[in-house]
């Protein structure tokens, strides 16, 4: 039995194209993710059918309300991991809120998923910034 490689690999051995393919898939890897992405400006996180937030990462002045609305079709939460570790649980297609009313890096993730499901809320600003 003849095993037959892409016409790009044809004319290197196997072991070079076996080398290609994992340098290939090691690029791959190491793009960026969700967690790494700069933060947004909004006070609205979707969950949309994809176990994620979206988006996961947000920017908020001092005193802002966020809503994170379930869009998915499994029950999520929403657990404040730096902010007494309350869980706020959404079924489909609700939504659940809270104001943060001190500056910093606040994390939250899903308790139910929280392997996959992971963000952060930057909070800016402190009593009589402009945002």
């Amino acid at each position: 039995m003849r095993l037959l490689r892409p016409r790009s690999l044809r004319g290197l051995p196997s072991a070079a194209g076996a080398v290609l393919l994992l340098a290939a898939l090691a690029l791959t890897a190491c793009g960026p993710s969700a967690a790494d992405a700069s933060p947004v400006a909004t006070s609205k996180v979707d969950l949309p059918p994809s176990y994620k937030f979206v988006p996961a990462n947000i920017t908020i002045p001092v005193g802002t309300t966020v809503t994170w609305t379930n869009n998915d079709n499994f029950t999520h939460s929403v657990r404040l991991l730096d902010d007494g570790g309350d869980v706020m649980v959404m079924k489909p297609g609700e939504s659940v809120t809270y104001t943060f009313d001190k500056p910093g890096l606040h994390h939250y993730d899903c308790s139910f998923h929280a392997q996959n499901m992971k963000g952060t809320v930057l909070v800016t600003g402190g009593a009589g910034s402009s945002g």
